[in-house]
């Protein structure tokens, strides 16, 4: 297989990568803080070897295969992942190579855990450093869950295939062509909930990460206690508005700036998705009252945020739920799993993944019922194939056999049940906090084993390429001419 596209693809992004850390030097330098050297440093560095790497393997007009966009889509990942970890590691913070990866991981894949104590006053580079990832995180989730997966035939995703791509040999310029409107419509959102935050009482600064952090469903915030630390009834709402947005499919937005409304309102994730929200608000209202925790106002207030925080990934928090009772923490680990609409920013297994798996339990009782009967699946008004049907419930699969394999690996080091399965749970969705006092809402996972923070960094992965991209890669009929 011809490596080179790959490589010039991969060296393009890590040179991105390079330019962008010079902005963080800019923070640090406005306030005379020393690690803006760190910053020009490995920004010189990451540049020079991406745009290196790029003039090596630089091919004119050359389209990715398949193949090429499997391998690709996988090593881009591990490679920016790498290089976004040398500020952390270089900067004053103290981390190991270990917890730089581990925080570089969090933020490119939009998980939003954490091992960095200590964030209200730590300098503006390193908070900057940190949106900008997941910032890039984001958009290149969008990207890739638009144009690469549906090509791939990833999951299911081939139902969301763009029109105007439709054949499957030439994935780079569609991705390129994709990316340019979809980067129109992240920006916007970004610069409204920058304005939104800043309005609500949040200082520029923190109103600029903040917006990188919700649009992209990341989660990574300026303060030790999240969100919960402006203590701001306007914040809050501001966050739970930008966290739906965030997740939604975005295509669908493209037709909403040409005047059409409709199909974001008729669409079958997003109404789904909007009623799972309201529905979940309202047994966690009840729950709060129930539990005399909060009444009125608050209780939806932290229902509502906390609900679609932990359903769209984000991973924010204003309270920590896990007091509202052993009720409630269960509703949350399994709301962990689910996520938001394919082609958004969000996480987990996905909205129209349990649409289709329920499409496929009421056609297999009706058959049992009319046995001569003649049943068809539609999904969104278009025949659901039998082929997207076994893609769906293979990735359901698969997804769950993941997540119990890595459950069980963070047990072996040591780490108690609660631990192990809420934090396999939150790598694999991309969600951010787990549960208990260790890496729950008011914890975080900086005193884990190196050998566990490993574990999870490559359960991220796993579950932001949706599992088939990485697993495939490490076939050996992958690699047979």
């Amino acid at each position: 297989m011809e490596i080179r596209p790959v490589l010039m693809i991969i060296g393009v992004l890590t040179a991105t990568l390079g330019c962008s850390m010079f902005l963080p030097a800019i923070a640090d330098a406005l306030v005379g803080n020393p690690d803006w050297i760190v910053f020009v440093t490995t920004g010189l560095i990451t540049t020079l070897l991406g745009a290196g790497t790029w003039a090596a393997t630089y091919q004119r007009d050359r389209a990715l295969t398949i193949r090429q966009a499997f391998l690709m889509t996988a090593l881009v990942w591990v490679v920016l992942a790498m290089f976004g970890a040398l500020p952390f590691y270089w900067a004053e913070l103290g981390l190991s190579y270990t917890d730089s990866f581990f925080e570089s991981m969090s933020g490119l894949t939009t998980t939003g855990a954490t091992v960095i104590t200590g964030l209200d006053n730590l300098p503006p580079g390193i908070l900057l450093w940190r949106g900008l990832l997941e910032w890039f995180g984001g958009l290149g989730i969008i990207v890739m869950a638009v144009a690469v997966l549906p090509m791939l035939q990833i999951g299911g995703m081939q139902m969301f295939k763009a029109e105007a791509f439709d054949t499957p040999d030439k994935i780079l310029p569609r991705a390129a062509q994709i990316a340019s409107g979809m980067m129109s419509i992240y920006l916007l959102l970004t610069l409204l909930c920058a304005i939104c935050y800043w309005a609500a009482g949040m200082s520029l600064f923190d109103a600029l990460v903040h917006a990188m952090t919700t649009v992209a469903t990341g989660g990574f915030s300026t303060r030790d206690a999240s969100i919960g630390a402006f203590n701001s009834a306007m914040v809050d709402y501001t966050a739970i508005t930008f966290m739906i947005l965030g997740s939604l499919p975005f295509l669908l937005y493209v037709g909403v700036l040409q005047g059409a409304w409709r199909p974001l309102l008729r669409d079958s994730q997003v109404r789904t998705f909007m009623g799972l929200i309201l529905a979940l608000s309202f047994v966690m209202v009840l729950t709060q009252i129930l539990n005399n925790i909060e009444q009125g106002e608050t209780a939806v207030r932290h229902a509502l945020f906390s609900v679609i925080s932990i359903l769209t990934g984000t991973g924010y928090a204003t309270t920590d739920y896990g007091q509202w009772g052993g009720f409630a923490v269960s509703a949350f680990f399994i709301i962990t799993f689910i996520g938001g609409c394919a082609g958004s920013t969000s996480c987990g297994i996905k909205i129209f993944r349990f649409q289709v798996l329920f499409l496929d339990l009421k056609q297999h009782v009706r058959e049992i019922l009319f046995p001569s009967g003649v049943f068809v699946k539609r999904y969104n008004g278009s025949i659901l194939t039998d082929d997207v049907s076994a893609s769906v419930m293979s990735f359901i699969f698969l997804y769950i056999a993941a997540f119990m394999v890595l459950a069980l690996a963070l047990s072996l080091t040591g780490l108690d049940s609660l631990t192990a399965f809420s934090g396999a749970a939150t790598a694999i969705s991309n969600v951010g906090p787990g549960l208990g006092d260790i890496i729950g809402p008011s914890g975080n996972f900086s005193s884990l084993p190196d050998i566990s923070k490993w574990l999870l960094s490559t359960g991220m992965i796993v579950g932001r390429l949706e599992i088939f991209t990485v697993i495939v890669v490490f076939l050996p009929r992958f690699w047979r001419s």
